[in-house]
């Protein structure tokens, strides 16, 4: 589930980027289709970013594993939740000044983040990922992988829906290896109504 999500999230953040610089001047429709988009993708990232540092960061100290890896981990997420806010903050003056320039702008705020994301992404993949792997037998890691789940049946089917979104087969394929096709399809077709009319209107 960790790569499905951070497949999701590197999708949004490069479309956002490109949909920002092919804004044409005085677009506030289209400012605010991709506002509401960026604003749903910091939701989700922040809250897989926040039940990791609630949850799988002192777990993990509990059981000894290299502190300096986990405090470098909490850095990061750090770090990006300052990256995330520039870019809102540059996004939201699109939407205030719909013109093109303003947009370049934010396009490269948007640029900087994704190297933050990025760079994080790619560390918890390299040295998470194999820790995870090895854990995923181990009944208290099981326990405590409950608790980053979403907090309603809601908030997880829109959250199907976004990891779905432009997502090739691969990636459907391996959700579906987590979560039953039919609870995913039945789910999404039913509950993600948030996702589908706020947020994929965007990427159409």
């Amino acid at each position: 589930m960790n790569r499905i999500i951070h497949s999701a999230v590197r999708r949004d953040v490069m479309r956002t980027e490109q949909a920002l610089r092919t804004m044409a001047d005085g677009d506030r429709a289209r400012a605010e289709q991709v506002r509401g988009a960026w604003r749903n993708l910091v939701r989700e990232l922040t809250h897989h970013h926040e039940a990791e540092d609630a949850n799988i960061w002192p777990f993990l100290e509990r059981r000894g594993y290299d502190h300096a890896m986990l405090a470098d981990m909490e850095a990061e997420h750090a770090a990006m939740k300052h990256a995330l806010a520039a870019a809102s903050s540059a996004i939201d003056s699109v939407v205030a000044t719909p013109s093109a320039a303003q947009a370049a702008t934010a396009a490269q705020a948007v640029a900087a983040c994704s190297e933050v994301v990025e760079s994080h992404l790619v560390h918890e993949e390299r040295d998470l990922e194999p820790i995870a792997a090895a854990l995923e037998d181990d009944p208290e890691w099981k326990e405590m992988a409950k608790k980053l789940r979403p907090a309603s049946i809601v908030d997880a089917a829109n959250s199907l829906a976004w990891m779905q979104d432009g997502a090739g087969e691969r990636e459907r394929s391996s959700l579906r290896s987590h979560v039953p096709g039919p609870v995913v399809s039945l789910l999404t077709l039913l509950l993600a109504r948030r996702y589908r009319r706020e947020v994929a209107p965007a990427w159409r």
